[in-house]
């Protein structure tokens, strides 16, 4: 599991059956300071986030274990939005 930042949407107009009505986010991974990394990852949203919102990815077996994705073929899901952190006793919003 690990925090990213929703930086945009993916549309696909065709796509497995299975993920109908799933909306797609591109989520760039966070470090512990919340700098961006480089890289970037296709995510199911399972909990209805939102552009620039902090939130909690999973993946692997994990992300079909998510609510609403039994059998469906994803590697990355998005199971949480984060309201704050704290950081070595610091708080961060």
């Amino acid at each position: 599991m690990f925090i990213g930042k929703v930086s945009g949407t993916v549309v696909a107009t065709r796509k497995d059956p299975k993920l109908y009505g799933k909306k797609l986010l591109v989520v760039i991974p966070v470090d512990e300071n919340l700098k961006e990394k480089k890289d970037y990852l296709v995510a199911v949203d399972t909990v209805s986030a939102g552009y620039k919102e902090y939130v909690l990815v999973v993946q692997g077996s994990s992300a079909r274990m998510a609510e609403g994705m039994k059998d469906c073929p994803v590697d990355s899901a998005i199971i949480g939005i984060v309201d704050s952190f704290v950081i070595d006793g610091k708080e961060i919003k």
